[in-house]
């Protein structure tokens, strides 16, 4: 039960963040982005289609990142899972929350959006740590990983490397939209509605009444 309010949550997280004018199918076409200078060990942070996106850059033009992907879990060809993860990759990955920490270039880990370098540091309440260490925490990350929205993307990934304590803010603020919504009234009223259009548009059944009793109950307690 547990495990699949988890996935509802994340399914809804995903789509919660979906850009409606923008097409998630369409790809970011390549545009000249001059970069900031970037030192071993800084957070970068990127705006990609549904969300922010976050990596450690490790020198010598390489960024290490957790990315969502779908690719490797179709396939063990390298020459295919190496290249630059797309849009499609990157969303196919999260419903199938299949994940890996890779190194790719600062042009493809960027995606064509402009770089912010080391921002969070004015939004954490902890000290980074010293550069180095940060690099060598994310190098030692590469590889496969299970993914979830809530509990193990990009920025708990970085946020563990650069602060040593996993957090995302995205997802803190997700929580905080979900609590008002459980804290209205007024869903409890909506949620007695559709259970009843359920009802009569499916039967009278266990399946239908028992949702439709306990779901605005819960919300209710809840509130």
């Amino acid at each position: 039960m547990l495990d699949s309010l988890t996935l509802l949550f994340e399914k809804f997280f995903l789509f919660s963040n979906f850009n409606i004018f923008t097409s998630l199918w369409q790809e970011e076409p390549e545009r000249a982005v001059k970069w900031p200078v970037l030192r071993r060990g800084d957070l970068l942070e990127v705006q990609r289609t549904l969300f922010i996106h976050y990596g450690i850059y490790l020198g010598d033009n390489r960024v290490a990142h957790l990315m969502p992907d779908i690719m490797p879990a179709l396939t063990n060809n390298k020459q295919l899972i190496k290249p630059v993860v797309t849009n499609k990759r990157l969303i196919l990955g999260c419903i199938y929350r299949n994940a890996s920490i890779r190194v790719d270039s600062v042009e493809d880990f960027a995606y064509g959006a402009q770089i912010m370098v080391n921002d969070m540091d004015m939004k954490m309440k902890c000290q980074a740590l010293v550069s180095e260490e940060v690099a060598r925490r994310a190098e030692k990350l590469l590889g496969d990983i299970p993914y979830s929205l809530l509990w193990n993307n990009c920025e708990h990934f970085v946020t563990y490397c650069r602060y040593g304590t996993p957090v995302s803010q995205q997802t803190e603020k997700f929580c905080d939209c979900l609590k008002t919504i459980i804290r209205d009234q007024r869903s409890v009223a909506l949620t007695v509605g559709i259970g009843v259009m359920y009802i009569l548009c499916v039967g009278l059944a266990p399946s239908t009444t028992l949702p439709t009793i306990l779901i605005p109950f819960i919300l209710w307690m809840a509130g």
